[in-house]
This record gives structure tokens, sequence and C-alpha cells, in this order.
């Protein structure tokens, strides 16, 4: 048999893999497609143009889908109620319905006969029109990844530069993110405020009062968007824009996206689970639709395995994270998301003062590379070893740099010499910039010429963890991918299928069930209208 890529791996064993990671991840995808949740019905709202809050900062989306879950419940979906109400009723528009809804003086009922049917096609008319924004914020994407480059400033070479702005004030984090691009970043990362994964409402406007971070709203990736778009002109290159999609409102925001034309979306199958103690059911239906957005948006998600080893051992736990990224793969292309959108994540976070740590990380980034060679992988810099020592810090980012280029990584999120001490500042993100070009610049094509010994400690380390993955995987066959996430297998932490946040969120679909968000997701390809489908961000190896 033909040695496949520089590690040799046993392709009936990569198969096995795959083929127990479908079969795990089957239930999820059979309990998605049968429920609903109160965020993945006020998506719908959103992305049929329902925006604004009351005095209380409560969204209209909120008020709207609470009435409707009163009155009529969510098992049949809110399209139905919702447009009834709009063509039987005095109010004009969904603002309108929503205020009055919020007030009380509104009643909804599922209609049937012909009235049924009025409302399902003006609701899927309204649904038709924010997909159809959706995919013209796409098409300027694409055309801008074309038309952007000059001869001396190409679309950059991988790995893209990925760094993060976040000071709680959207205006602040704008001059932030246009210095960043300016200096190199390619990817510019708005991280979210502490706890909005938490709120099960998306706040509304432009925030200027984050908490380690600034609140993800409409209006913030509306301005971050412009601000980016101004500076890519300046540079004469695109420069890609990342939030958040994950928590209680994992769906809202992920429309909020599309429409918004960003670029890159973290969103991982079970970090909200594990780390934000939300409910498992409400997490896994809320991702299916997000994902599908996303592809229907030509987004690229970045997947969270990194955070597993903030909590369990690098070494130890490197399996899991396998195991992780197989069922984000399973999940990503059953929601109809390519290859060229799975960022899939690892992290740098061995510890360095273990022998021959650093082969130990480039057969972990090897091992990821060669699983999943299509995808445009996201590393993340090392964190949980960041002592405050600045001089050891900025040698180990170095080192992250280098196993980056080396294993053909697609994205790195740079690391900060004084990760262990505070927030960066300005200076310390542009040592990490200058940092990360030298050893890019320096090393150019040097994975080229990385070939490890068939025989050697990162050949048969990485086959190892491969090894270990495939055990991991029967059990979670066995006992159910619920049960697996309740026994802490990823991460440490246990969350029981009944617990954490959000559960009541979760509707069982009842006969009859009517999203029109859904039905075009779920029957339209949403790569076929885009001939140039993500032109520019597959970041193959």
């Amino acid at each position: 048999m033909a040695p496949q890529g520089k590690l040799d791996l046993d392709p009936q064993v990569v198969d096995t893999a795959r083929r127990l990671a479908a079969r795990a991840a089957e239930p999820i995808i059979r309990m998605a497609r049968s429920h609903t949740t109160v965020s993945v019905e006020r998506a719908l709202l959103r992305l049929t143009g329902l925006t604004g809050a009351d005095d209380e900062g409560r969204p209209w989306a909120n008020h709207l889908a609470d009435a409707v879950r009163d009155q009529v419940g969510l098992e049949h979906g809110l399209a139905l109620p919702v447009w009834d109400a709009l063509l039987n009723g005095p109010h004009r528009t969904l603002r309108e319905l929503a205020e009055a809804a919020a007030r009380g003086r509104t009643s909804f009922r599922l209609p049937a006969g012909t009235d049924a049917a009025h409302a399902r096609e003006a609701a899927s008319a309204a649904a038709r029109g924010g997909m159809d924004r959706i995919d013209r914020r796409r098409a300027e994407r694409d055309e801008l990844l074309v038309q952007l480059p000059t001869p001396d400033a190409a679309d950059p070479p991988r790995p893209l530069v990925y760094l993060i702005v976040a000071t709680g004030d959207i205006y602040e984090d704008i001059p932030q993110a246009q210095a960043a691009a300016r200096e190199g970043a390619d990817v510019v990362a708005v991280i979210r405020s502490t706890g909005q994964s938490l709120l099960d409402f998306v706040p509304e406007g432009a925030t200027r009062e984050g908490y380690a971070g600034t609140y993800a709203t409409q209006e913030n990736f509306r301005l971050m968007r412009a601000a980016l778009d101004d500076v890519s002109r300046e540079l004469g290159r695109y420069v890609r824009l990342t939030n958040y999609a994950s928590g209680l409102c994992m769906p809202e925001i992920a429309t909020l996206a599309g429409l918004e034309r960003l670029d890159m979306m973290l969103n991982d199958c079970m970090y909200g689970i594990i780390f934000r103690d939300i409910n498992p059911r409400r997490t896994f239906i809320d991702q299916r639709f997000s994902r599908q957005i996303h592809a229907r948006a030509g987004i690229v998600i970045n997947t969270g395995e990194d955070n597993y080893l903030t909590t369990a051992d690098a070494v130890d736990a490197a399996h899991t994270v396998i195991v992780s990224q197989l069922l984000n793969e399973r999940f990503g292309h059953e929601a109809g998301l390519a290859d060229a959108q799975l960022g899939l994540g690892h992290a740098f976070e061995i510890n360095p003062a273990i022998p021959d740590s650093f082969r130990l990380e480039l057969a972990h980034a090897q091992l990821v590379r060669e699983l999943f060679p299509g995808a445009p992988l996201k590393y993340m810099p090392p964190t949980k070893h960041m002592t405050g020592n600045i001089f050891a810090g900025y040698l180990l980012d170095a080192f992250f740099n280098l196993a980056g280029v080396l294993t053909g990584q697609s994205i790195i999120l740079i690391g900060m010499m004084t990760e262990g001490i505070h927030t960066p500042w300005l200076s310390d993100r542009d040592l990490a910039l200058e940092n990360v070009r030298y050893v890019r610049d320096a090393c150019g094509a040097l994975a080229e010429d990385f070939m490890p010994r068939p025989d050697g400690m990162i050949v048969q380390r990485a086959k190892q963890v491969l090894s270990e993955s495939v055990e991991l995987l029967e059990r979670v066959n066995d006992e159910g991918l619920l049960t697996a996430i309740a026994e802490g297998t990823f991460g440490v932490t246990r969350r029981p299928p009944d617990g954490g946040k959000g559960l009541d969120g979760v509707v069982e679909r009842a006969d009859g069930y009517y999203n029109p968000a859904i039905e075009i997701l779920d029957g339209e390809d949403p790569h076929a209208r885009h001939a140039t489908a993500d032109s520019g961000q597959e970041v193959p190896a």
C-alpha cells in the first residue's frame, strides 16, 4: 500500500475513525432535525428583518417569540402564527406586531386551511428575502477577494495571521483592528464580552461597555465590517472578520453574521456545553441551524478543540481533540459546510518542560493536517504554560509559529508574550506580529522539506494518537455521545444531557411544523449558486 502523506497513516484506520464518528453523530443529527429551539425561531424573525429592542434592551424578536409561545406554543414553529397575524390584523410590519405583542395587545392562533396556506406563502417570501441578502453579501466577498489584491499586495501567504482585539468599546476596537491590519493581521477577531453566551437574547446597537470583550450585535458587526473594508481598500488585500456564534443565541448570531458579511465564526459542537454549561440538547439543535447559515453565507467556522487542552493534559488528552474534530467534521458536512469552511481547531499546549515537547507538538499538528487536508485548520498558541516571563513566552510563541509553518497550518492565532500577565497592549500585538512575520518569511516553503523519519518519534506518536482516537470513538458509540459528554470525556468537565442552561428553550417539532428558513436551507445546496464559492478562503495543506 502506498504511503499516506508524511506520516504514512493507514487509510483503513482513518476510514474507520470517520465511520465511527458518523455513527456517533447520527442520533444527535436526528434529534436536531426533529426539534427546534427559541433561538432557531427567533433567527427566522431576524432573517426576515426584525430588529430593535424596547427601552430596557429586550429585543422585539424575544417579545414576539415569547408571546407566540405563551399563546400557541412553538412546536409548530413561529412562522404560521406570526404571518397569519400580519395578514389578518392591523399591524403592517413585524416591528409593529412585536410591539403590540409586548403590550399584550395581540393574539395568535395556529391557522388552518386556506389561512395556513396564505401564512405559509407570506412567511416563505419573507425568508427568501433574507436568504437573498445573505447570498448578496457572500457574492460581495467573492468579488472583493478577486478585486482587492494589487500586484504588490496579493492575498496573503498561508498561514493567515489571526489577531484578537476586544476593548469592550466597539469605537475603540475599530482603530485597533485597522492598526493590526496595517501591521500584517490577515484576520481580525473581535472577542465577545464575557458571559454573552449565557444571555438568551442578542443585545442591540453599538455597545461601549463590554467585559473582557465587546458584545456581538448586528450594529457592531456592521461597523467593524465597514472599517475593515476601508482598510482592505487602503492595503490592497481583503482583511477577514471573525466573531463568535456560540451560546444560547447561536442561530441568531450566525444569521446576523451572514447578513453583515462576516468571514469566520467561532462555532464548535461542544464548547458551549463543556465550558459554559449550556444544555447539550439545546447546543446541538442550535448548532445545526447555525452551521446551515454559515454554509449558505460562505463563512469559515472555527472550532474550539484547543480549549480541551486548557483543562486536560495536552499529551494524555490529544486523542480527544481528534475525536472532537472528526465529530465537528461530520456535523459540519451534514449541515452543508464544505471542507474549505471547516476551520478545525487544535493547540500548542504541551508543557514545555516535558522532554521532546516540540516533537510531540509537531506530531499532533501534522496528524491534524493530514487527517483534514482540505480544511483551513486554526492553530492556537500556547496559553496554559505562559508564566509571565516575557522572554520565555516570546520564545515559546516563536516555536509555535515555527510548528505552524512546518506542518502547513492554515490560520494561526498569534501568541502574546504577556499572555500570563495582562490583556495585551498594542505594543505587545506589534511584537507578536513581528515574531510571526519573521518566522513565516524566514521559513518560506519549509514545510516541503519537513519529512519525519518513518520509524521516528513523530510518526509513531501520530499513529498512537490516531489509534487511541479510534478506541475512544468505539466507546462513544457503545454508550452514546451525550453519555460520553456527561462522563467528562472531553475537557474533563461533566455535563449531563438534562442539565445546564437553556433546556427550557428546546421544543419537539409537531406534525406540520414549519420554518421557511429551515425549508430553504434543507432544500438547497448552499454552494450551488456560487461558482467561485469560498474563492480565496480555502487553505489547503
